[in-house]
């Protein structure tokens, strides 16, 4: 274990190697959706006969027992033998069980326990049990197989270096299991390897043994898993350094942050995260709850994982000399979101994804302020306006057929897009609400070592708040794309030091028409104060009307871009009239109308005036008004009960002059 003054005089020399190489231009997040997005995707077969998340038992525990000594040395072949011991408590009466395991990969050789016979075909294996179980009933299957040379993406062996990695369905490659994230389970490893091997993985170092040349590792986690974060990582020589967290229930109980890290990564670079980890721990625990897990840590592999990170439940492969804090700092969050509480199914993809790079923007906000997070919210924001793909933040039908790895795992959507919501949904809270709901989820006894989907974190901000924020989880988690606001506003001088100011606001967006949100609104004044007001639209075409007692000069819409999923044009214009040849007509108020609204118009000389109303399609639809008027400012007032909601046109004709403007009907 390193000393305290080592990390800083080694911090120090991280510095002088250039802080850029740690603190990298490119976010924790887009590693990540890079590497994941690269990552070979399963082939669909024709009959999924494990779609969706639901099955007859429930997974207690896998205890897997392999030996993989030979695929550290040349030529680095893939092929292995092991045994799976599954565990499981039974649901509804069943005489066999089905698993995954991909025919390509893994070779079932026999059966042991409650298993007699079984089929392996289309990547499913079915088991034929020595009975029938009732529910309640404890089975327990020994399935014993090896893995076949070939290189399938999910167990890597090259260069001295074994791991494997998982998500989204990749465990079915290297063990039989049911794999889908909604199925936690403990996990008993056991593996050889070579004595000159360190290997980690899931929970806690229960024991390891040498005899000869082999080493044996032991690792138990006694916390649940989903089968995509279970990870063994092993290398010959490999550098391992222990620093030690204290929890902040009990200083008195240290967790073990282990760093496994390759002879070519940098020591500096090393360094700079074993100083810094501990600190990020506190944070996170401050603000969410205290680190679960009986360890953490992270471990650089080698060139065959290509880029960023994978969150493994304790243990988080990164690429190879990818020390840096926004890789870190993304991942390590996972171990909340993502880990502690897992999604569903890939539909709840956003409280894995979106919530760790949203953390990742917080982690900034504590070195850097407020100011630091928000810049990188606004870069996400940025990233996902320009390269929007056009689907919702959660899909439904993502919970029974997967979608391929560059949807899943899309930045601009699944990470970019999934902050800005939550960065949104703390800007309606505020912050007091915002993160007593996010402590609320993250303690919550049901949700912890579970799983959780969009509406479980949709519950929770409904009982923390005491407000129903349904709409916003429909709107802005549920529907593609973003609003397209169109908004006009007018000050008026009412006379007697008065003063009013008219803003109204649509969205002209096509798919979907329209987005529930809080809008906040800024006025400033000529004698340099301001007031901000905060108003609910909930539907197209609102108005809103304030009145004053001094003179606005300024109007600003959503001051402070804190609605980032959005784009947005504030113009002067509510009651700047069309003209022509001395007639002007000004728009109705107010607009939308329910059951009135007034038509003001000017003409400066005497003319015979011809109001008429037309629908969209052209059709007139009423002439309210036809007569001679001398000149001078005239308001006219429209009965519009009889008129069905919708959008109108209102026509004045004055002489051979023809003025017409745009009226919304909204009951």
């Amino acid at each position: 274990m390193k000393t305290k003054l080592l990390f800083i005089i080694l911090a120090v020399f991280t510095v002088s190697l250039g802080s850029a190489q740690v603190k990298s231009t490119m976010s924790g997040a887009e590693f990540c959706s890079k590497r994941k997005s690269a990552l070979l995707t399963l082939p669909r077969l024709e009959k999924e006969i494990l779609s969706g998340p639901l099955h007859s038992y429930d997974v207690q525990n896998y205890k897997i027992n392999l030996k993989i000594y030979n695929n550290f040395f040349p030529p680095f072949p893939h092929d292995y033998q092991a045994t799976n011991t599954i565990t499981i408590k039974v649901d509804s009466t069943l005489n066999s069980i089905q698993l995954n395991a991909v025919n390509s990969s893994l070779i079932i050789d026999s059966l042991r326990l409650a298993g007699t016979s079984f089929t392996h075909f289309g990547d499913i294996l079915t088991i034929q049990l020595d009975r029938s179980y009732n529910p309640g009933e404890i089975v327990q299957v020994k399935i014993c197989y090896h893995h076949v040379d070939v290189e399938d993406g999910a167990f890597f062996a090259q260069d001295s270096t074994v791991f494997t990695d998982c998500e989204p369905e990749g465990a079915r490659k290297w063990f039989p299991c049911w794999d889908k994230p909604s199925d936690k389970a403990t996990l008993d490893l056991t593996v050889k390897v070579p004595a000159a091997a360190r290997l980690g993985s899931n929970g806690a170092l229960a024991d390891s043994s040498i005899n000869g040349d082999t080493l044996t590792y032991h690792w138990v986690s006694s916390d649940k898993i989903s089968t995509y974060l279970m990870v063994m990582t092993a290398r010959l020589n490999y550098n391992l350094d222990i620093v030690y967290w204290h929890k902040i229930s009990n200083p008195s109980v240290t967790v073990p942050l282990r760093f496994y890290w390759n002879p070519t990564d940098s020591l500096g670079y090393v360094a700079y995260i074993e100083g810094i980890l501990g600190d990020m721990t506190t944070y996170y625990s401050e603000n969410f709850c205290e680190h679960p897990f009986q360890k953490n840590g992270f471990a650089s592999l080698n060139n065959e994982f290509v880029w960023g990170g994978m969150e493994n439940q304790t243990l988080t492969s990164i690429c190879p000399n990818c020390w840096y804090e926004s890789l870190v700092s993304h991942e390590y969050a996972h171990q909340w979101f993502g880990d502690l509480i897992t999604c569903a199914t890939w539909a709840d993809i956003w409280v894995n994804e979106g919530f760790a790079t949203w953390t990742e923007a917080f982690w900034i906000e504590d070195s850097y302020g407020y100011s630091g997070y928000k810049t990188s919210i606004d870069n996400d924001a940025r990233s996902y306006l320009q390269n929007n793909p056009g689907w919702a933040i959660s899909v439904p039908g993502w919970a029974v057929n997967t979608p391929s790895n560059n949807t899943l795992f899309n930045y601009e959507i699944t990470y970019a897009k999934g902050a800005c919501a939550l960065h949104q949904l703390r800007y309606l809270l505020g912050d007091s609400l915002f993160f007593l709901t996010m402590k609320g989820y993250a303690n919550d006894a049901n949700l912890r070592f579970n799983n959780a989907t969009v509406s479980d974190f949709n519950a929770k901000v409904n009982a923390v708040t005491g407000q129903n924020f349904d709409w916003y989880f429909t709107d802005w988690i549920f529907q593609p794309n973003h609003p397209s606001y169109k908004n006009t506003y007018n000050i008026q001088n009412l006379g007697a030091g008065q003063w009013k100011v008219d803003f109204f606001t649509t969205q002209d967006q096509m798919d979907p028409a329209f987005f529930r949100m809080l809008l906040e609104l800024k006025i400033q004044f000529e004698d340099g104060s301001d007031s901000t007001f905060r108003v609910m639209n909930d539907a197209n075409y609102q108005q809103y009307s304030f009145l004053f007692n001094k003179k606005p000069i300024r109007f600003y819409f959503d001051p402070n871009n804190q609605i980032v999923l959005k784009q947005a044009t504030t113009v002067v214009g509510i009651n700047e009239p069309v003209k022509v040849n001395g007639c002007y007509l000004f728009q109705n108020i107010p607009n939308p109308a329910a059951n009135s609204t007034q038509i003001m118009y000017d003409i400066d000389r005497p003319e015979t005036i011809i109001l008429e109303i037309i629908d969209i399609a052209g059709k007139t639809l009423a002439t309210p008004l036809n007569e001679f008027k001398s000149a001078g400012k005239y308001c006219y007032d429209l009965d519009c009960s009889s008129y069905p909601t919708g959008m109108y046109y209102y026509r004045l004709k004055a002489g051979g002059n023809t003025l017409t403007r745009k009226m919304v009907i909204s009951h």
